[in-house]
């Protein structure tokens, strides 16, 4: 995964080769994310990392880490494949602010050759490459902060550091028998089940390398990334290595479709993505599943949780009189109690969710 740049002269950035200098000035709201952050307790650095998280294994190893280290190191990974949605482009940015705020060194390993093994792209790297680029110009645009953030490009780092890089892999391959990496193949959305390339099964052992050639302290990537994760703490017992790394794993937005546990790229109404247009999104929404009553299951109340709260911090809904009036709500607990109680009905919830990402998209919408 990639290191981005930003900042300049920071010292922790390395710069993006690939590319091009941008002369345009940040958003508003950009800008606004970026302002100096004030010096956290150990216990707010704590609860702030934490809160990215649906699961955290270990929590007491984070509190140690953090009264250790000042800057501790946090990798995330992402293959530059096609459409960014929603989730890859705001949640991500939520997420990465949350730990740069936490005093974290974020790098975002940008893996074109893990999307190219995974024959992403029709495996053509340069149009991977291409994707790559396009997802830092978006992160940029809705206000990730980048003064702690490395986006580093797998492709040059391993090339340059290829005598470390290869015996690691190595390592993990020969402390693992194939029965165990195959029930990684989720990592890249196969499963053991698919009729698998030798580049696929080799990935595994590739990504579970990675958290060691970038030193990381903390993986911080989705729920379908644990198996993996969880091979990297088992690979430091076979090999007695002393610190284990700390899983910080997020949650998966489902699609917006009934039945659908997360989103797709190949399938356009399964989400929204960076680049749609109001009226796209006002349209999925609309057709989004959106049950009365029911909570569990509902992407609709899945966005309102983890992207419209955590993005303004309120959720506000516009009805008439008649239908109960103008209300905020400064939880999702309110929130949610009020629509068990059939006090909100998906009637007032689509309107105002499709208001509010509008809003959020928008920042990117003005930068293209």
């Amino acid at each position: 995964m990639a290191d981005e740049e930003t900042q300049n002269n920071s010292p922790l950035l390395t710069e993006d080769r690939h590319a091009e200098p941008s002369s345009e000035n940040p958003t508003q709201q950009a800008s606004n994310l970026a302002e100096t952050r004030p010096e956290l307790s150990l216990e707010e650095k704590f609860q702030l990392i934490r809160s990215v998280g649906e699961e955290c294994i270990q929590e007491g190893e984070l509190r140690t880490l953090l009264e250790k280290k000042k800057d501790p190191v946090c990798y995330d990974g992402f293959e530059p494949s096609g459409r960014m949605h929603i989730a890859q482009g705001v949640m991500k940015t939520l997420n990465v602010n949350k730990l740069t705020d936490s005093g974290c060194i974020v790098k975002l390993w940008i893996a074109d050759w893990f999307a190219q093994l995974n024959n992403k792209m029709g495996g053509d790297l340069k149009k991977i490459q291409t994707v790559g680029r396009y997802m830092i110009e978006i992160w940029k645009a809705v206000g990730m902060k980048l003064d702690r953030v490395q986006f580093l490009w797998s492709s040059e780092e391993i090339n340059a550091r290829a005598h470390e890089y290869w015996p690691l892999v190595m390592e993990v391959a020969r402390h693992n028998k194939l029965p165990r990496i195959l029930r990684c193949c989720q990592i890249m959305g196969r499963s053991e089940q698919d009729e698998l390339t030798a580049a696929q099964i080799f990935y595994p052992c590739m990504q579970c390398a990675d958290i060691f050639f970038l030193k990381a302290d903390i993986c911080q990537l989705g729920m379908d990334q644990r198996k993996v994760n969880m091979l990297a703490r088992e690979f430091c017992d076979d090999t007695k290595r002393k610190f284990k790394p700390i899983i910080l794993s997020h949650h998966m937005l489902s699609g917006l479709q009934q039945g659908q546990e997360k989103m797709s790229k190949s399938d356009p109404t399964s989400a929204i993505f960076m680049e749609d247009e109001e009226a796209e999104v006002n349209l999925k929404i609309k057709k989004a599943f959106c049950p009365p009553k029911i909570v569990e299951g509902n992407p609709c109340l899945e966005y309102i949780k983890y992207i419209s709260f955590p993005w303004f911090g309120k959720f506000e809904v516009l009805r008439n009189e008649k239908n109960g009036g103008n209300k905020s709500y400064s939880t999702m607990e309110d929130l949610v109690t009020d629509y068990e109680a059939e006090a909100l009905h998906p009637a007032d919830v689509k309107p105002a969710l499709s208001k509010s990402l509008n809003r959020i998209l928008q920042a990117y919408r003005v930068t293209r």
